[in-house]
C-alpha cells in the first residue's frame, strides 16, 4: 500500500475537522508546509494538532472590480512557531492589522478544505 503525501494526510486531518502541524520527533520544532523529513535534519516528522491560535505577521487588501468588495491575504505567524499564508474573515480586508491574534477555523466547501482565520477579541 502507499503511503499518503504529507499534502494529502493534511488536508485528510482538515477534512476531520483538526489543525494537524507537523513536528520533529527528536527535536519537537513545528514544521509547515508539510514535508516528508525535518528540514535541516532529514529526521522523521509526526503529525500533532495545534491550538490554532496566532498573530497576524503581515496582511494586504486586495481590490477586486465591484460589486466585490476586496479581501486580504494574511501571513499569520501560530503560536506553535510556523507561518502560515491564509485570510482573515469576519471583518473588513482593510480592517486586518499586523499583531492582531487570530484563531484558525476550517472551511470545508467540498472541494479542498482551508484554513482561515477569525479575529479574537482582546482577553479571550
Amino acid at each position: 500500500m502507499q503511503t499518503p503525501s504529507p499534502d494529502t494526510e493534511f488536508f485528510n486531518h482538515l477534512r476531520d475537522g483538526r489543525l494537524m502541524i507537523q513536528r520533529g520527533v527528536e527535536s519537537g520544532r513545528f514544521v509547515y508546509y508539510p514535508r516528508f523529513a525535518e528540514p535541516g535534519t532529514g529526521k522523521p516528522l509526526e503529525w500533532a494538532e495545534v491550538s490554532g491560535f496566532g498573530t497576524v505577521y503581515a496582511a494586504t487588501a486586495i481590490s477586486r472590480k465591484p460589486p466585490q468588495g476586496p479581501y486580504n491575504v494574511s501571513l499569520v505567524d501560530l503560536d506553535e512557531g510556523v507561518r502560515m499564508m491564509s485570510r482573515v474573515e469576519g471583518l473588513p480586508a482593510e480592517a486586518v492589522t499586523i499583531g492582531m491574534r487570530v484563531k484558525a477555523r476550517i472551511v470545508d466547501d467540498g472541494d479542498l478544505p482551508l484554513v482561515v482565520f477569525d479575529p479574537v477579541e482582546a482577553g479571550a
